[in-house]
C-alpha cells in the first residue's frame, strides 16, 4: 500500500518543467471562486471538443450506443455538456488535491453517511461502489472529511504526475492500492476499512461478462464487486457525487448496503450493478466520463 508521496531531486530536471508550469497555473486559479473557476472550465471543455478528435468520437459512440431513442439534436447537446463538464472537471481535481479542509467544508454536502459509520461498527468493511464520473476525485476529498478510506488507483507512468497524484489523493485517504493488487484490498477491508470500487470500464473479454449496459445487450463488464465482498466479507454500498447544478458546490450520497449481495451468481450481481449504474450516471448524464472507451 502506498501511504507517502515521495519527492525526487529529479523533478527539478528541465523535461518536467512544463508540468510545474502547469501546477503553477492551476494553483492560481485556486484564487478564483468556484463559480468562475467552473465557468473557465466550461470554455476549456469546449476548446478541447474542438481539439480532441479521437476523444470526442469515442464519447459521441457512447452515447449513441447508450440512448439511441434520443434524436441527433440530444445527442449531440448531451457531447456538448459532458465536454463542458470534463473542463469543469480540471478544476474539480485541482480544489481536490490544494483546497484546505475549511474550504472543501464550505462547498460539500453529505448524505448517507450513517450507512457507512454503521457498517464498519457492525465490523464489516465497506466497499463504495461508483462510477467514473467527472467529480469523483472531489467525490473522494468530500468522503474523507469524515471518513478516510483506502483509494484504489492506476499507479501513473509519470513520476512527477505520480508524486503529484499520490500526494493529493493522500489528503482524503489513508493509502492508496494498485488496481490489480487483489490481496491488499481484502486485507484492508477485513481491518474494516472502505475502498473504492468501480466497475463501469471495459477491461477485456478476459475478465469480463458479457450483459446489458443502457441500450447495449453485450456489454463487457467485470465481476471484481461478487469477488470483493466475498473475500473481504464486506458490504457494498452504492456512491454518488455530483457537481451541483449552480455550480457553486458539491453533494455526495451513500446509499445503503446492497440487501442479498453477494448472491450466489456473478453474473447476475454484475446485472445488479450495471443497473446501479445506470441509475447513478441517469442523474447527471453530462458529468459521466463518456470519453473513456466503454464498448
Amino acid at each position: 500500500m502506498v501511504e507517502n508521496a515521495q519527492f525526487s531531486s529529479q523533478f527539478f530536471h528541465p523535461k518536467y518543467w512544463l508540468i510545474w508550469f502547469g501546477v503553477a497555473l492551476m494553483r492560481l486559479t485556486q484564487l478564483l471562486p468556484l463559480p468562475a473557476q467552473m465557468k473557465l472550465g466550461k470554455g476549456i471543455g469546449r476548446l478541447a471538443m474542438k481539439l480532441a478528435g479521437s476523444r470526442v468520437n469515442t464519447a459521441k459512440r457512447n452515447i449513441e450506443l447508450c440512448f439511441p431513442l434520443m434524436n441527433q439534436a440530444e445527442q449531440e447537446l448531451l457531447l456538448t455538456q459532458n465536454f463542458e463538464e470534463t473542463g469543469k472537471a480540471i478544476f474539480d481535481i485541482a480544489n481536490a488535491w490544494w483546497w484546505s479542509d475549511e474550504k472543501i467544508q464550505r462547498h460539500m454536502t453529505i448524505k448517507g453517511q450513517e450507512h457507512v459509520e454503521n457498517t464498519l461498527a457492525a465490523g464489516q468493511g465497506v466497499i463504495l461502489f461508483a462510477v467514473h464520473c467527472l467529480p469523483l476525485e472531489m467525490g473522494a476529498r468530500i468522503f474523507g472529511q469524515f471518513q478516510p478510506g483506502i483509494g484504489v488507483y492506476r499507479p501513473h507512468n509519470n513520476p512527477l504526475m505520480e508524486y503529484l497524484q499520490v500526494k493529493g489523493r493522500l489528503r482524503s485517504n489513508k493509502g492508496l492500492v494498485p488496481k490489480r493488487d487483489l490481496r491488499q484490498m481484502v486485507r484492508s477491508l477485513r481491518n474494516p476499512d472502505v475502498i473504492w470500487y468501480t466497475a463501469d470500464q471495459d477491461f477485456g473479454r478476459s475478465s469480463a461478462v458479457f450483459i446489458p449496459f443502457f441500450a447495449v445487450p453485450d456489454a463487457a463488464t467485470i465481476t471484481g464487486a461478487t469477488t470483493l465482498a466475498k473475500l473481504g466479507k464486506a458490504k457494498v454500498l452504492p456512491f454518488i457525487v455530483v457537481r451541483n447544478p449552480d455550480d457553486k458546490g458539491y453533494t455526495i450520497e451513500i446509499q445503503p448496503p446492497l440487501e442479498d449481495f453477494p448472491g450466489e451468481n456473478e453474473v447476475e450481481d454484475a446485472k445488479r450493478g450495471n443497473r446501479i449504474i445506470e441509475s447513478i450516471i441517469s442523474r447527471s448524464p453530462a458529468q459521466y466520463m463518456w470519453l473513456h472507451r466503454r464498448f
